[in-house]
């Protein structure tokens, strides 16, 4: 296991609206915490959730960037922690710029999700008063899914549709060696 006083890279995990990564985020923590791994998590929308954007930044990813780097920074003095990140990363850019956020690289897990259940995710996760967040979600969901499979940026990927989410923070943890070696049993 490496050690965490040093993290070596960002933990990304990846994909389209409603396949789960929110709440494997925070299983992830969950899991880490369980194991005396310190750790700091974001989740991406935060960061970026702002209106209306600046001319010179219409989607606010530089806005994004800033405030994430910001936070991180802020954890950082708190003492050495795995940083872990859930939102969207498209492209190469994206993860260019979320690589100068943290000043490490960044190791991406897609979580992928059938159409039938990321919509009923989706239609769960938006009130009668969202009803065009909701209708946004639902119409862009299966083109940015098809995106991200096509640009090959992601270390592994995790199907979601029949995981719980603790299922796939431990996937996660297990595949990154975030998590302590267990003691080997010595034979008397």
């Amino acid at each position: 296991m490496r050690s965490v006083a040093d993290p070596t890279f960002v933990v990304f995990l990846n994909g389209s609206y409603g396949v789960g990564k929110s709440s494997a985020l925070d299983h992830l923590g969950d899991v880490l915490a369980e194991h005396g791994q310190p750790f700091s998590l974001m989740d991406v929308d935060w960061y970026h959730r702002s209106w209306p954007p600046s001319q010179d930044d219409p989607d606010n990813v530089l806005t994004e960037a800033a405030n994430m780097t910001a936070v991180w920074n802020n954890y950082r003095q708190t003492g050495p922690r795995q940083p872990v990140v859930a939102g969207v990363m498209a492209s190469e850019e994206d993860r260019q710029r979320y690589e100068q956020a943290f000043a490490l690289p960044v190791r991406s897990v897609r979580l992928v999700a059938s159409a039938t259940v990321t919509e009923a995710r989706l239609r769960r996760r938006y009130t009668e008063h969202q009803s065009q967040a909701l209708h946004w979600h639902l119409q862009r969901h299966l083109a940015l899914s098809t995106q991200l499979a096509l640009r090959h940026l992601d270390d592994l990927v995790i199907g979601t549709d029949e995981q719980p989410p603790r299922s796939v923070a431990e996937r996660v943890a297990d595949f990154f060696g975030l998590l302590p070696a267990l003691p080997r049993q010595v034979e008397p």
